[in-house]
């Protein structure tokens, strides 16, 4: 019976001497979709891109890849899945297409050159395809490693940050490529630096923090779990301290200063706060103002928040302790 996870890990564990790299990683993540692995530096996402891909093995804990044991079948869940680095792996001093056709006759493929012509094709190389990839851009680099590691139309494909210094376009060009491994049913673990990104791509989002999944959830209901984000935009930059304060009662929660653009703004989950209100209170207090919202907070907001709100619970437990 074929699983519904394509990937499916419980209570992996990995250490590196005293330092515990993953304490106990439970994810699941559904067969043609796309999830986001996202966490602190430090919290453990590269130790596991490595561990689901069989470059490290466990030290506890189990694992499920494309229905294979992460140990027991280690060569068969290699060959159902696909990794894409942060930096390419393609060899400059080959084009384009040469770097495909050696990957593809790596994989023993019947059709190497049509494979190649494909995959050039499919991610807008075919003009650049007999020039040295050297000579590509930033971009156009990282759409051939792409394109190098669906050769073989894996299951699974892992990208650990995939645009990392990239331009926005060429940003945008990786992130219309992974909506369409979505649409062919591949299903992709994500790693990235960029939230906006993962908003935008993610069907779910598994927040990793200390060595283990801290949250997990559609980028809507990972939202929905810190309220709604209120913010002024003050005419004069010596009310910004004033707005805070103001802020700071309504919520609950530490403003956040935004000097270049003469904001503060703040999370809350006071599900009574209203627009107006927020409004009457700046007013009453004296602040000169040029907006003010009350909407859902972004992904990097709930990820700021979120985060925070487990180094004060850990801090806790050590005062207790």
């Amino acid at each position: 019976m074929t699983s519904t996870y394509a990937v499916l890990s419980e209570g992996l564990e990995k250490r590196f001497g005293e330092v515990r790299a993953l304490d106990g990683l439970d994810l699941a993540v559904p067969r043609g979709t796309v999830c986001g692995l996202l966490g602190p530096n430090g919290a453990g996402k590269t130790t596991a891109v490595r561990l689901l891909t069989t470059l490290l093995r466990p030290d506890a804990g189990s694992a499920r890849i494309a229905g294979h044991d992460l140990v027991r079948e280690a060569a068969a869940v290699r060959g159902a899945i696909s990794v894409t680095g942060q930096y390419a792996s393609v060899d400059g001093d080959l084009t384009g297409r040469q770097n495909l056709r050696l990957f593809a006759r790596l994989h023993r493929m019947r059709d190497p050159g049509g494979r190649s012509a494909e995959l050039l094709d499919r991610f807008g190389l075919t003009e650049a395809a007999d020039r040295p990839a050297s000579t590509y851009s930033g971009g156009m680099r990282r759409r051939l490693d792409l394109a190098a590691s669906l050769i073989r139309r894996p299951e699974v494909l892992f990208l650990d940050e995939p645009t990392t210094g990239l331009d926005p376009a060429s940003r945008g060009g990786i992130r219309d490529a992974v909506r369409e491994l979505r649409q062919d049913g591949t299903t992709v673990l994500l790693t990235t630096q960029y939230l906006e990104e993962a908003d935008q791509l993610a069907d779910d989002i598994a927040l990793m923090d200390r060595g283990r999944v801290a949250h997990t959830g559609s980028p809507s209901e990972l939202k929905a779990l810190i309220g709604s984000y209120a913010e002024a935009v003050v005419a004069d930059p010596d009310a910004l301290v004033k707005a805070a304060d103001v802020l700071d009662r309504l919520t609950g929660a530490e403003a956040a200063f935004d000097h270049e653009r003469g904001a503060v703004g703040a999370v809350t989950r006071d599900s009574t706060l209203t627009l107006p209100r927020l409004v009457r209170e700046l007013d009453a207090a004296g602040v000169p103002l040029l907006d003010a919202t009350l909407r859902p907070p972004t992904l990097d907001e709930v990820f700021l928040r979120l985060t925070a709100d487990r180094e004060v619970a850990a801090a806790d437990q050590e005062v207790a302790a």
